[in-house]
């Protein structure tokens, strides 16, 4: 114990600021990886491969097991070269975070015609809601969704309740896809959208809540979710879902989340609980909401 103490104190003795600078870069950087990777499949997959490593050092340094010591050497490169394959939706995440400017110098905030436009989806959802019509409203920020909008028919209309209406018009041939919005326009209708695979377990989730929220974990899209069988509406953002919303939130929710954020709030962003489970985060969501 008193050799394992003489060695720390000799490492710490021999800190100088630039290494603490240095510390302190890493531990952040993992932090955010942790915080990227919080609540997705990457976390299982992250602690069964950290337990197969220190089990395999521990049992070649413990036994001596001279082939084991060597696989487990020489697997290093290539374990290397296969995280950018196994975690590439949190890695696209993280660069799609980095390369949002807006994130330092902060977005300009919604426009009248868009705020417009956010009150006459508010209407659109909560008549959809009473006619128990299901609808998914993707409202594009930062991140482009080109890609997503190929997928559909391109409309490129105004924004209106009437309109919306006629989109997600029982049986119409767009009624089960998704429509994407670009400040007060139409984009396209009838896109297709990844899903999530976070919420899996919850059984009382279809395939259109799973899209509206597996479009916010891979951009910065906001969706809104009105449940066909239950007339529920839900919104997603940032890969969370919160439910059971109605006209007036949605007119309060809607333009706050436009609103430009500060590099203080980017910072706050990070403190969010790496440790929280996720049921615990979507009730304090939940509990904001309750305006």
């Amino acid at each position: 114990m008193a050799g394992f103490l003489e060695a720390v104190l000799s490492t710490l003795s021999r800190l100088d600021p630039r290494s603490v600078i240095d510390i302190l870069i890493v531990a952040v950087i993992v932090y955010w990886i942790l915080l990227l990777i919080q609540g997705t499949t990457a976390v299982a997959l992250v602690r069964g491969m950290v337990t197969l490593i220190l089990l395999a050092a521990l049992l070649g340094n413990v036994f001596d097991l001279v082939v084991l010591t060597w696989v487990l050497r020489n697997s290093i490169p290539a374990f290397l070269v296969s995280l950018p394959i196994l975690f590439q939706p949190e890695l696209r995440r993280a660069l799609e975070r980095l390369g949002r400017t807006s994130r330092f110098v902060g977005r300009t905030g919604a426009s009248n015609e868009t705020v417009r436009a956010l009150e006459q989806i508010a209407v659109a959802c909560r008549r959809f809601s009473d006619r128990k019509w299901g609808a998914l409203i993707v409202l594009e920020r930062d991140t482009g969704l080109g890609e997503y909008s190929d997928t559909g028919v391109e409309i490129d209309g105004l924004v209106s309740v009437d309109f919306l209406m006629s989109i997600f018009l029982p049986n119409s041939q767009l009624h089960d896809g998704a429509i994407i919005i670009r400040g007060d326009r139409v984009v396209a209708a009838g896109c297709l959208l990844p899903l999530t695979e976070t919420l899996l377990s919850d059984q009382h989730i279809g395939t259109r809540h799973r899209a509206g929220v597996g479009i916010t974990e891979r951009t910065d899209a906001i969706s809104v979710i009105v449940s066909e069988e239950t007339g529920t509406i839900s919104l997603a953002n940032n890969g969370r879902f919160v439910r059971n919303l109605d006209e007036s939130k949605l007119k309060k929710i809607l333009p706050a989340l436009l609103q430009p954020q500060t590099s203080s709030s980017w910072f706050s962003s990070l403190k969010k609980g790496v440790h929280r489970p996720a049921r615990i985060q979507r009730r304090e969501e939940t509990a904001k909401l309750d305006l």
